[in-house]
């Protein structure tokens, strides 16, 4: 099928195949929603937010590579080069140990495409909402304020693109923060 040029269509099309290479997955939260749950607002958090379509269309499909059995090669079949390089540059090498990884994901932040630091800002305003409101059973109040500080050091270095993101990344990490300091008291 030849991708269409509307907006709206390619958004679909992205949606389905993020569905598709996702079925059967949940979030690691109490809620256990469905994953694409998470991509879905990923995308709707860039597009809400003024994010060009190739990003919200990478943040549809951000964990594909990473979560999937699809490939890179993929989605540049499916969507383009461009959009298969901004979930590049959104994908954790998973053969890393996590503490790499984690620390990869602030020390690279700042030397992200435009593109890639507005998707990984959503992304990880996403992931703050899901710690606050539904948070995976066997994490323990200290995994999750470690969590949220991790991810406001990554979110530092992805700072500047798109002043609304910033401020919803910033309202949120409040809102997390607050959130975590009541249920501690």
């Amino acid at each position: 099928m030849k991708p269409s040029t509307d907006p709206g269509a390619e958004i679909l099309r992205a949606t389905l195949f993020a569905a598709r290479a996702h079925a059967g997955q949940a979030r690691k939260g109490s809620a256990a929603e469905p994953y694409v749950n998470h991509v879905i607002e990923v995308a709707s958090i860039l597009a809400t937010h003024g994010a060009p379509l190739p990003v919200i269309l990478a943040g549809l499909l951000h964990d594909t590579v990473e979560d999937t059995e699809v490939t890179h090669a993929d989605l540049v079949a499916a969507f383009g080069a461009e959009v298969a390089g901004l979930v590049a540059e959104a994908t954790d090498d998973k053969d890393l140990p996590k503490e790499t990884r984690k620390a990869l994901q602030v020390s690279q932040a700042p030397k992200k495409s435009d593109g890639a630091k507005q998707l990984k800002l959503a992304d990880k305003i996403s992931n703050l909402l899901a710690i606050a409101d539904s948070p995976p059973a066997n994490w323990i109040h200290a995994r999750r304020v470690e969590y949220v500080g991790w991810a406001g050091r990554v979110a530092a270095g992805l700072r500047g693109v798109n002043p609304a993101l910033d401020a919803v990344f910033d309202a949120t990490y409040r809102a997390a923060v607050a959130k975590l300091s009541a249920e501690e008291g």
